[in-house]
Formats: structure tokens, sequence, C-alpha cells
């Protein structure tokens, strides 16, 4: 099993202590590039489907709340990629 099936099986188990890094790891892997926003905005693009997905950085910390990680989920499995 590779680093970024393990992770992706870790996402579905909707962990409390995803962490932005991973999600990064993860949104790259199916194609997105990270794209930088206003203050903590981010935005993920797919530049092969034109697909976004916007959202909060966390701050202080580093680990996504439980809602941003169903909005990433719902998102990614309109796409087919979960």
């Amino acid at each position: 099993m590779t680093s970024i099936s393990k992770l992706i099986d870790r996402f579905k188990k909707k962990p409390k202590d995803f962490s932005f890094d991973e999600l990064k790891r993860l949104m790259i892997s199916f194609g997105y590039k990270e794209k930088q926003g206003a203050g903590s905005r981010v935005v993920f693009s797919n530049e092969t489907t034109n697909h976004k997905i916007k959202l909060h950085k966390p701050h202080p910390g580093n680990i996504l709340k439980r809602y941003q990680l169903d909005v990433i989920e719902n998102e990614l499995k309109t796409k087919d990629l979960l």
C-alpha cells in the first residue's frame, strides 16, 4: 500500500487530527494545486477539470475542523475521486 493510499484511507476514516499539510499532499495527489488567497484563504485548483475547492487554513493550529473535511470529502466525491 502506497503512502498516498494510506493517506486516503486515513482521510476516509474522518480522524480528529487531520492536518492541513496532509490535506495538501492528498490534493496534490489528485492533481490539485494550492493557490494562496487573501489572509488565510486557500484555493485548491485542478487545471485539468477546472474544479476548485475553497477553504480557510486552520489557525492558530494546523488541524482541520470536521466541517472542512466534510466539505472537501463531498467535493472530491462529486468528481469521483473518493
